[in-house]
This record gives structure tokens, sequence and C-alpha cells, in this order.
């Protein structure tokens, strides 16, 4: 175990090696380069297990050996984006940072998001550290580069990053703390137009530890966190950069794990931002980002990195992340306490929930009867009305219209709307006019027939409905079919999926708040089935998750990080497979944030190749009028793309122009 110069625990994965001459390491490197090819798994090998500061004495070493430069010969040597981490790991850090920026600032268009990740992360020292070497290195003045370079509050506030003078101490003023917070509230969300001037000061100023309670009193005073704040009331630039100085002052791994995987997923890598964070971050806390990376994503950063690059490039990533964390159960003390304070965070946010359809002001159910009746009539069809009325009605409305449609022409307008509309459009207005229980129904009874069952629609389904919802599932679903939905779901499923299953349709899951005590046992039975090799696992948490009350779950979920330090995720990913493992992941998914939960749903029914219109559709028709709107701040927030984008290039005609209606918006 190294310590720090601070006492602390070293948290990097790259560490000083033992029998260190930095002469034959220049030697070997000088070999490895020599004569025709290179090679390069001894270069790559040597580098990655060396510290920075040794590898420092190797390049000195190597100049006075061969009177060559060893960063010229390696890039002459090496390529591509092997080449770019290898002679990123050779600069000293400083310098490292300083050539970053200078790229993000010299090419036709500024990088935004590498100024911002850099100067919102960096503490006083490594700051001043960075200007000093960006002097140094290109004689210019960095403070300068960025000002002419940059505009506006965005520039404003990278000068006071700039000037590394953030306060250090941890002694913290309560009333100064009860200040800075309502100071702040009234800035943002008591005036009219937004007081930047005073984020900034503040943001930019206060001590670590200050502004941490800073924002636990913000979110008392306001109901809501401060990021959710700086979305409404800042844009642009200087929106990002402020979110990634509170993500920071939050936890700066955790700003790294984000950043990490948004430079993996989807198509494509961000190699730049990839290679940049390793770099920076392997003498540091790359042990934490992996901690955090791993409570919050599916998979641990070192299989992230393996599936996402190749090559040497790939195993030079790999030797500076360390280890897989997919293979480990327990969590490092810091990552524990984290995992604590995000299912406290979870119970404690009030979200104001909003759908993105209203009921339609001057509603006419006759008038809208005769116009739909008229868009059918003859030949073509008139598809823009038809989606333009049907989306612009809440689900009751629908219903009104329904029924005029039958009372004033004696037609059926689902048959209508049928007969005349065809394809992925037809799904979504058919869908939108049933009601939500009998929409409910038809995507069930949908995800079991033909030959296969598509279980993630099932889990879907039953995981996100309350008990209302999934009681009148099971009427409609009796009404439409002449079948129980249990006795389809028993002959359709098995094992104890189909028992999740069952007991999930039946609707009876506990109501009402949290009882601690209970919540203490719950856990505790939890912790103990998964210790225990006799008892079944399944059945304790199928019987513990299915049947409590989702606030009571949540206060069981906490306690189980303190009894076993573990989180409960990342158990289950661990000890239960197959179906029973997906269910269960999406109950605790939707336990800690539903609107994301669906976030995760549509990105991934529109990531890859072809969309999977059946969970669009299921998906925008049933959170039209319950949380569609937070489902978009998630989503964009997720995957750093509007959802409204994500629909636009997924899809194409009328039908396409119907999902964005209901999408509700740009973002």
């Amino acid at each position: 175990n190294c310590v720090s110069a601070q006492g602390s625990k070293y948290r990097g994965t790259v560490v000083e090696f033992p029998d260190f001459n930095p002469s034959s390491d220049a030697e070997v490197l000088y070999n490895a380069m020599k004569g025709l090819g290179d090679d390069k798994e001894t270069i790559l090998e040597l580098i990655t297990s060396r510290s920075n500061a040794q590898r420092q004495e190797i390049c000195a070493a190597y100049k006075s050996q061969y009177g060559k430069d060893l960063i010229g010969d390696l890039k002459y040597e090496l390529t591509g984006k092997f080449e770019r981490l290898t002679v990123g790991l050779m600069r000293p850090t400083a310098y490292h940072d300083a050539k970053e920026i200078k790229d993000a600032i010299e090419g036709i268009e500024t990088d935004e998001k590498c100024l911002i990740e850099i100067l919102a992360s960096r503490n006083n020292k490594q700051i001043h550290d960075l200007v000093n070497a960006y002097k140094d290195a290109y004689g210019r003045d960095l403070e300068a580069d960025i000002v002419s370079d940059t505009s506006g509050h965005f520039k404003k506030m990278l000068v006071v990053l700039l000037q590394g003078t953030r306060e250090e101490d941890d002694v913290v003023s309560e009333d100064l703390v009860e200040q800075d917070a309502q100071d702040l509230f009234d800035a943002g969300e008591v005036q009219w137009g937004t007081d930047e001037a005073k984020f900034i000061t503040i943001l930019g100023n206060r001590s670590v530890t200050h502004l941490q309670m800073v924002f636990d009193k913000y979110e008392k005073i306001a109901n809501k966190e401060i990021e959710d704040s700086i979305r409404g009331e800042l844009s642009g630039d200087f929106e990002k950069l402020m979110l990634a100085v509170v993500q920071c002052i939050r936890s700066v791994p955790m700003y790294f794990a984000k950043r990490l995987f948004k430079a993996m997923k989807g198509l494509g890598t961000a190699d730049n931002t990839l290679i940049r964070i390793m770099v920076s971050r392997a003498e540091i806390d790359m042990l934490d980002i992996r901690e955090f990376f791993r409570l919050s994503y599916e998979k641990s950063l070192y299989n992230m990195i393996k599936d996402d690059t190749s090559g040497e490039y790939k195993r030079s990533l790999l030797k500076l992340c360390g280890g897989d964390d997919d293979l480990a159960g327990e969590f490092f003390p810091e990552a524990a306490q984290l995992a604590y304070k995000m299912w406290e965070v979870s119970s404690m946010a009030r979200v104001e929930l909003k759908g993105t359809v209203q009921p339609a002001a001057n509603f006419n159910p006759d008038s809208d009867a005769q116009a739909l009746r008229k868009a059918m009539k003859g030949f073509g069809t008139d598809e823009d009305t038809i989606i333009d009325i049907v989306t612009h009605r809440s689900n009751a409305q629908r219903q009104e219209i329904l029924q005029k449609y039958k009372s004033l022409l004696g037609r059926d307008l689902m048959a209508d709307l049928k007969s005349e509309l065809s394809g992925s459009l037809c799904r979504l207005i058919l869908g939108l006019m049933m009601t939500p229980a009998q929409f409910d129904a038809k995507m069930m009874r949908k995800a079991m027939e033909g030959a296969g069952t598509d279980e993630k629609a099932l889990i879907e389904i039953l995981t996100t409905r309350n008990n209302q919802e999934i009681l009148a599932m099971n009427e409609a679903y009796k009404e439409a079919y002449h079948k129980n939905l249990e006795d389809s779901i028993t002959s359709d499923t098995s094992g104890h999926f189909c028992r999740v299953l069952v007991s999930m349709v039946q609707g009876s899951r506990e109501e009402g708040p949290a009882d601690l005590a209970r919540a203490k046992e719950d856990a505790k039975e939890l912790g103990d089935a998964v210790n225990d090799e006799s008892t079944s696992m399944e059945t304790k948490f199928l019987s513990i998750l299915c049947t409590r009350s989702y606030p009571h779950l949540r206060k069981v979920f906490q306690e189980f990080v303190t009894c076993t330090n573990k989180d409960v995720e990342q158990v289950i990913k661990k000890e239960i497979s197959g179906d029973l493992k997906t269910v269960l992941i999406a109950i605790v998914r939707s336990i800690k944030n539903k609107p994301s939960y669906f976030a995760d749903r549509l990105y991934k029914s529109m990531k890859g190749l072809g969309t999977d219109d059946r969970t669009l559709i299921r998906v925008l028709i049933s959170r039209s009028e319950i949380d569609l709107f937070n489902i978009r701040r998630e989503y964009k927030e997720l995957h750093d793309v509007s959802l409204h984008e994500s629909i636009k290039g997924d899809t194409s005609g009328v039908y396409r122009k119907a999902l964005l209606t209901l999408c509700g918006g740009e973002d």
C-alpha cells in the first residue's frame, strides 16, 4: 500500500519501478527502435511500467547516451493513437496539459470540451504548473491566449480558474455557507435574468469543502440540485463549464468516470479525450475513477476499453487502467460512501414530473371527429391532419373523440385508422388512441406472441407501472384477449423469472414511505442471502424486491451498502444471471431514477444498426403525459445528444413528424 505525500493512500495505478536504471532503460528503448521495424511490445511494456518522474530520467539518459531526443524518435517510429498515447506519457504532466490546451485553442475551431475538462478539474498547484509549463514550452502567456480565443461569461470563468487561487482551508463557516447558497438562489431562480457574476465568484473561488456544503444547503432552499438550476439558468459553453466545475467539486474521479464513459459509448471513440484522461490520472486517482465507473455503468472501465480499442494502443491503455473491476466485488471505502450517498440523494430528490402532451384548450370533440373523417375520406389520406389532432390531445380527450366518431358518424375510428394508415405510423397512432391500460395490455400481448418472447418489454412495463396501472392493465387484457394476463405469462416464461413477473403482475406491491427499522432488517437479510451458500439467494431477493414499496427499497439499498460494502446492482450482476438478472436490475434502476431508466431504453432502441420501433413507440406513448419531459433531460445528460436529435436522425417521413411532436422539444 503506497502512501502519498499527504499521508493518504496512493490512488494511482502506475507506481515507481523498483530496480530502476535510467541508462539501461534508455538503451532498451534505443535498441527497440534501431534498424528496420520497431519492437512496439518492448516500448509499451517499459513506458507503462515507469512513473512519470522515472520517464523524465530516461529522456535525460537517452539524450546524454545517444545525443538524440527520445520523444522525437518515438514520434518518428510510432504512428496513430499508440504514438499519441506514448508521447503523452513521456511528457511531464504539466507539459502534457499545456500541449493539450495549446492544441485545443490552435485548431480551426476551439475544442471547448478540452479547456473545460482541464481547467475545471485541476487543483491550484496543477494550474500554476500548467501556466508555467505553457510559458516555458511556447514562450506565450496562457491567459492571454485563452482570452483572445473565447468570449463572454465562459471566458471570464476560465480566467478565474486560471488564477489557481481557490481557497484551500477545510475550516468552514456555517454563516457563509448559508449566505452563498442564498446568493446563488437569488442570482438564478429568484430574479428575472441571471446574475452570472455571482455564480462565477462563488463557484470559482470558494474551497471544495465549503462548496460541497453550499450545494447541500442550496438543495434545501431551492428544492432542486444546483445542477438543475444551472441547466435552467445558463446556456452554451458557460453552462457546460459551470456544470463541470460543480461535478468536480462533488467528486473529481466521478467527473472523469463520466467523461470516459461518454468518450467510448456509441459509435466511434473520442480518442483524444480517452488518451488525455488515462495519461493525466494514472498517477493520481485512477483507482477511484474505476470505482465510480463500475458504480455508474454496466461494465468496468477495463472491459469498456477492451471492447472499444485495439492493438498496442489497447494494451497500453489497459496497463494504465491497471485491473478489471468486474472481477472484484468489494468497494474501496470512498466508493462505498458514494454509493450510500447516491441512494440518499435518490430518496431525497423531490423531482417534479412533467409530460410533454397537455390537454388541448378549447377542445371540441365533434369538430375533431369530423376533421378526422374528412382526412380519411376519398382518395389518399391526409396524414398530417391525423397526426396534428391525435398528438395534440390528451388521452382522455382522444377517448371522447372515439365516442363522438361513433355517435356522430356511426363508424369505428380505430378500424378506419387501421385501414388508412400503415407501418410504424399506424402502430403509433392506434397506440395513442387506446387508453393507457389497453395500450399496456396490447404491448404485453405483443411481447409474448409469436416465436420469441420480448423479455425486455415485459420487464420494462411491469417494473415501471404502479399498482393501479397494473390492475387496470389486467382488466384490459382480460377484456381484449379473454384470458388472464397471469396465465399468459406463466405459459410463456419459466423459473425464477416467471415468478418475479407473476409477483409483479398481482399489482399488490406495498405502498407508502420507508420504515427504517424494517429497511435495516431487509438489507441484512439480502446481505446474508448473498453470503450464505445454502439458501436460495434468488428467492430472498425476489421476495423483498417484488413486494416492498419503492421508497422503502431505496432505504433498503442504502442500508445494504452499509451492511455489505457493496452496491446492490453490482451484487445482482455478479451473482445472478439471465432474465432474472435483467428484471432485478430494472427494478433497482427504476427505483434509483425512473426517467433515467427510460432514457437508457430509448437510447438502446436507436443506437447501432436499425431502430427498435416497438420500444420507441411504447416508451413515447406511455410516458408522454407522465414524465417524458424528465426523460428528455436525463437523455441529454447521459448521452450528450437530445432525444429530439436522435429521433430525427433515426426515423423518417410522417412517422418521424409524429414522434417529434410527442417528444415535444429540442433541449
